[in-house]
C-alpha cells in the first residue's frame, strides 16, 4: 500500500485531501466505445457535467500542446487523466497520448479510466506507457444483475453480445484484466454506478472481489437517470452511505467524486474548471459504438 498512499497524496481522485489542493486534467482524446451501458448517454457539448461528455476530441499530439497550456493556467496539475468520451483502451488513441506525455511531462500521475473490456489483453502495454493509476468501472460482477445494467458488448471481432452473453464475457474481461493490471504495479480504483433495485445490494460483493484481485479503493458513483434507466430515481443519500458503508468493510471509499466531464481541468476540489480558458475551438462530433 505503500505506493498507493504516495499516489493519494497528491492524486484529487484517490486522497480526500488531495482533491482540494492539487488538478487534474481529462484529455479527450477515445472517439468510440465497445460498450453500451443503460445509463450512459455519451456526447458532445458544452453543458452536460458528466462522465462520457466532451465538447471536443483531441488527437495525441494535440492534448500534449493542451497540457502544456494547462500548466501555465493552472501549475498545481498533478494528474493527466484520460477517461474518454469513449472508451480509452476500446482504440489506440489513449494509450499513444500517454507514451507522449510520458517523455515530455514524466512528473505527473497519468491515470487512465475504462470499461475493463480489453483491460487483460493492454495490460502490459498499458504499463509500458507510463500509467500509474487505473480506475475500471466495474458495476456488477453477476452477469443475471450486469445484463440489467449494460445492453451489450462489442467484442474484439466486432461481434455484439447482448444480454447475460455479454454481462459475462465483459465480467470475466473485467476481474482477469484487475488482476493482471495489479500485478504489474499500476494502482486499481474501482468505480461502481449505484443502480438503485438492481445493484445497490451487490456492490459489496464487487468490493469484496475486486480488492482479492489487488485494488485499492472504490468509488460509488449515483445514478444519474438517464437513456434506458431515465426511469430509476436517483439513489439517496440514505442509500449511498449504506452501499459505501458495506463496501468500506473492504475498500477504502472515495467519497468526493464530481462527475467529471471527458475534458474536465482544474481543481476539483475548488469546484474550480478552466477549461473555457484552455480550449479555442469547440467541435461537434458525432459518437459511434464499434
Amino acid at each position: 500500500m505503500g505506493n498507493f498512499d504516495h499516489l493519494a497524496r497528491t492524486h484529487p481522485c484517490l486522497g480526500g485531501e488531495a482533491h482540494f489542493k492539487y488538478g487534474r486534467i481529462h484529455l479527450p482524446v477515445s472517439p468510440s466505445c465497445n460498450i453500451q451501458c443503460k445509463f450512459c448517454k455519451r456526447g458532445f457539448n458544452k453543458s452536460d457535467v458528466r462522465p462520457g461528455v466532451s465538447s471536443l476530441l483531441l488527437t495525441p499530439e494535440e492534448a500534449v500542446k493542451t497540457i502544456r497550456k494547462a500548466l501555465t493556467l493552472c501549475p498545481e496539475i498533478s494528474v493527466v487523466g484520460i477517461a474518454g468520451p469513449g472508451d480509452t483502451l476500446a482504440t489506440d488513441h489513449a494509450l499513444e497520448t500517454f507514451r507522449l506525455v510520458k517523455k515530455e511531462f514524466s512528473h505527473l500521475i497519468n491515470c487512465l479510466s475504462t470499461n475493463g473490456l480489453r483491460l487483460a489483453e493492454k495490460a502490459e502495454k498499458i504499463a509500458e506507457a507510463g500509467v500509474q493509476t487505473i480506475t475500471v468501472t466495474v458495476n456488477a460482477i453477476d452477469p443475471k444483475i450486469q445484463k440489467d445494467i449494460c445492453s451489450f458488448i462489442i467484442d474484439e471481432n466486432g461481434n455484439k453480445l447482448e444480454g447475460e452473453d455479454g454481462a459475462r464475457k465483459l465480467i470475466d474481461a473485467q476481474l482477469r484484466g484487475i488482476k493482471k493490471i495489479s500485478e504489474l504495479g499500476v494502482i486499481v480504483k474501482i468505480n461502481s454506478v449505484l443502480v438503485p433495485g438492481i445493484n445497490d445490494k451487490h456492490i459489496k460483493e464487487v468490493a469484496r472481489v475486486t480488492r482479492e484481485l489487488g485494488a485499492s479503493i472504490l468509488n460509488i458513483i449515483p445514478l444519474i437517470p438517464q437513456n434506458e434507466l431515465s426511469h430509476v430515481e436517483v439513489p439517496t443519500c440514505v442509500l449511498l452511505e449504506k452501499c459505501r458503508g458495506e463496501a468500506g468493510e473492504y475498500l477504502d471509499v472515495f467519497r468526493h467524486c464530481k462527475h467529471c466531464r471527458a475534458d474536465a481541468c482544474g481543481v476539483p476540489g475548488k469546484n474550480q474548471d478552466i477549461h473555457g480558458q484552455l480550449y479555442d475551438k469547440e467541435v461537434v462530433e458525432t459518437f459511434s459504438h464499434g
